[in-house]
């Protein structure tokens, strides 16, 4: 199951390390694997948060997220992003954008393709950061019997009683991530913040609109509904919606290592190598295989610690906006986050192992 689901992973490894040989030598092949482990390093929670949406899927709308999906997370997210923010910072054309990115700088250079990407970093942080808060105080204010963390997701589900919090702390965190940035950046600040916070409400929103039924909930249809198949997986209008949902997450996870690609190289071709290829494919087989496996099912806190991790990325991506920060302590939270979910997962499953045994040795008694 491992190498089916990764056979493609390594084999599309090998070939970008092979072209990113044949474009710049051993320096290139060597930035080439840094950002694809860069990516991976810090998609752990993208790829739980993935998997959780995948499953709700039909197979059909499955492998569109893993063909259709694939080609926009590597040319629209790693190639074709940073040339619009380039060319919507700069007043450049599409042919000038990319003449630009073709061009050796750093993001010292004034003018530069890599000095007008870092230059534009607070408005994708904060449009990124806000949303992913979102994401983040949605599942922690929801009512659920199941807590990781206690002595904090107890008191955050009692907060999300209060109808409108996670909109009234993702405005005062922008707000206050605004009064901190660079003089001349407040305003675009506040913009970008707001866009990522109405994208959310926007994207969850329809989400919802054409989620598929709770099985536990009394209130659903008893009738299939022509949302789903008979197997409980969305189809049709539901599963596109669910896709694009999955899209829109997906994109704001990347703002982070995308950003953080231009602190190693400014060349586009290393990192559509790097960070799209190597990166999201991986990214991509990883979901596929907690999905087959039923990993979040068997490990019940994988869910908390991916949205822990990702409550720690939103707020980081929020203190870039007027401090530096390397991009190994995002990826290290993390993993540092999924790791310790899984090992909880694991102890509380031998817990409820040596439950069951003493139950069924009662009995037999």
């Amino acid at each position: 199951m491992f190498m089916k689901t990764f056979g493609w992973s390594f084999a599309i490894t090998a070939v970008a390390l092979i072209v990113a040989f044949f474009y710049g030598g051993v320096e290139a092949l060597i930035l080439c694997a840094i950002l694809g482990v860069l990516e991976v390093s810090l998609s752990f929670d993208n790829a739980v948060v993935n998997a959780r949406i995948l499953e709700k899927m039909s197979d059909f709308w499955q492998k569109i997220f893993l063909t259709v999906g694939i080609l926009i997370a590597v040319l629209g997210m790693r190639v074709a992003f940073p040339l619009l923010i380039v060319g919507v910072t700069a007043n450049l054309n599409p042919v000038q954008a990319i003449s630009l990115a073709l061009e050796k700088g750093s993001i010292h250079d004034p003018g530069t393709y890599a000095y007008l990407l870092h230059d534009a970093h607070p408005q994708i942080a904060a449009f990124g950061g806000i949303f992913l808060l979102m994401l983040f105080l949605d599942f922690m204010f929801e009512e659920r019997e199941l807590h990781w963390i206690g002595f904090l997701e107890k008191p955050l589900a009692f907060i999300g009683r209060l109808h409108g919090a996670s909109v009234a702390i993702g405005l005062i965190l922008l707000v206050a991530s605004a009064s901190m940035v660079r003089p001349g950046k407040e305003i675009d600040v506040l913009i970008a913040g707001v866009l990522g916070m109405v994208t959310y409400l926007l994207v969850n929103g329809l989400g919802e609109l054409f989620n598929l039924p709770d099985e536990n909930d009394d209130a659903a249809p008893k009738s299939k509904s022509k949302s789903t198949n008979s197997a409980g997986k969305a189809i049709g209008k539901a599963a596109f919606m669910l896709f694009l949902y999955l899209e829109v997450i997906d994109a704001s996870f990347s703002f982070d290592g995308v950003i953080g690609a231009f602190a190693i190289t400014s060349d586009p071709i290393i990192i559509a190598l790097g960070l799209g290829l190597i990166g999201a494919i991986f990214v991509r087989s990883l979901t596929v295989f907690l999905v087959k496996e039923g990993t979040l099912d068997e490990f019940e806190y994988l869910d908390h610690g991916a949205h822990w991790a990702i409550g720690a990325l939103s707020i980081i991506l929020l203190l870039t906006i007027s401090v530096e920060i390397n991009e190994v302590i995002t990826g290290v939270i993390g993993v540092v986050f999924i790791g310790a979910a899984f090992g909880s997962s694991i102890l509380r499953n031998k817990k409820k192992a040596a439950g069951d045994a003493t139950k069924t040795q009662q009995f037999s008694n």
